[in-house]
Formats: C-alpha cells, sequence, structure tokens
C-alpha cells in the first residue's frame, strides 16, 4: 500500500474538502484518464484496488499513471474507549480529493478497453467518476488546406470603416 516514508507531522487536522481540484484536472501523462467528480478521501487500500483492477483488465498493455497520493495520516481510537485522553494514533493513510482531479491516467491501449477498464476501477472508489480524454490544450492543428488568412481575405484594400480618427 502507498504510505509517505516519513512526515513532519504524525498526525494532522482534518482540513476542509471544498471546492474545485486546482491543480491535477488535466490529463498529463496518458491518453485516457479517471477523474473525480466529488470530493472525497480515498484510503490507500482503494487507490491499491483500483489499481489492480486496472492493470488486470488491460492484460498488463498499457501503461498506468496513479496521479493521487495519500499522504494524510487518519487517525482512529480503539473500540470501546471512553471519551478523552487525546487524539487516537494514526489508522491509516487517505489522499484528499476534489473535483476535477485526475486520479488515473492510461496509455496504450484502445479507447473502449480504458473505458472498461476505468468504470471497473470507478466502482472500487468512494466517489463518481467520469472516463475523460486528453485534450489537444489548444493548439492548432495544421492541416494545409488554408491558403490564405481570413483578415485580409475579408476586406478591400480602401475600406476604411471601423477605423478610429474621424473627420
Amino acid at each position: 500500500m502507498l504510505m509517505p516514508k516519513r512526515t513532519k507531522h504524525r498526525k494532522v487536522h482534518r482540513g476542509k474538502r471544498g471546492g474545485l481540484a486546482q491543480r491535477g484536472n488535466s490529463v498529463a501523462f496518458g491518453e485516457f484518464g479517471l477523474q473525480a467528480l466529488e470530493a472525497a478521501w480515498v484510503d490507500s487500500r482503494q487507490i491499491e484496488s483500483a489499481r489492480r483492477t486496472i492493470t488486470r483488465y488491460i492484460k498488463r498493455g498499457g501503461k498506468v499513471w496513479i496521479r493521487i497520493f495519500p499522504d494524510k495520516s487518519v487517525t482512529a481510537k480503539p473500540a470501546e474507549t471512553r471519551m478523552g485522553s487525546g487524539k487516537g494514533a494514526p489508522d491509516h493513510w487517505v489522499a484528499v480529493v476534489r473535483p476535477g482531479r485526475i486520479m488515473f491516467e492510461l496509455a496504450g491501449v484502445k479507447q473502449d478497453v480504458a473505458a472498461e477498464a476505468m468504470r471497473l476501477a470507478g466502482h472500487k472508489l468512494p466517489l463518481k467518476t467520469a472516463f475523460v480524454l486528453r485534450q489537444n490544450d489548444g493548439i492548432p492543428q495544421d492541416t494545409g488546406d488554408e491558403d490564405e488568412d481570413e483578415d485580409t481575405a475579408e476586406t478591400p484594400a480602401g475600406d476604411t470603416t471601423g477605423t478610429e480618427g474621424g473627420e
């Protein structure tokens, strides 16, 4: 299971889970991704279970990236313990996931195989998920069929309408 090698503090505050994911909200490494639609704490065991599901379904054919890491310790007090006497001992590790976060990425397989693998992995996680594709980041693709610039083709050479500096 995933867990940090060492941390600065053993016990951390619970924190707030509001808002959307500001980082990690686009597919960066692979071709396909599994995006969170809700906020949740994802346990290290759930991450490992989803990773195994993806790997088994694609028959170890592609490459899988895990984009979340459980770096927050969650404490728990033993069962049937009276109230008080401080905070409990660290019990397990979770990753704080906000809506929009890409949790897993996949490359090297067909889209239908990737979609099914991500769907199966989504059932192992405690939140709603969506299958997303990689965006081309708004970079226009050169198709080679453009003959000239559109701005110069629409306006005649002597037309001065719309220019500043009236008479």
